[in-house]
């Protein structure tokens, strides 16, 4: 898993069927200090995340093991609105 900032959303007015109903948000990784790193990734979304939330995504066989996303073609998923996080005494990020 890692930590990500939901940057945007995804819209596909033609998809492969078992893609319907299925939110998907662009989000990009961030490191412990909250900065944004890394290339923008499309991750379907199970938990209902919205815009500047900070999240847990899982990719690749992982990302199928939700309710939402059991059995779909899906290779990132939103699986965790983030609360808070901490690295060791210092609180790092708090919603």
């Amino acid at each position: 898993m890692v930590l990500a900032k939901v940057v945007g959303t995804v819209v596909a007015t033609r998809k492969e069927a078992s893609l319907d109903g299925l939110k998907l948000l662009l989000v990009r990784p961030i490191d412990e200090e909250g900065r944004e790193i890394g290339a923008h990734l499309v991750a379907a979304d199970a938990v209902g995340a919205g815009p500047d939330e900070i999240v847990l995504v899982a990719s690749g066989s992982s990302a199928r093991q939700t309710t939402a996303t059991d059995k779909r073609p899906v290779d990132a998923v939103v699986m965790a609105i983030v609360d808070t996080w901490a690295v060791g005494d210092s609180t790092k990020y708090k919603k």
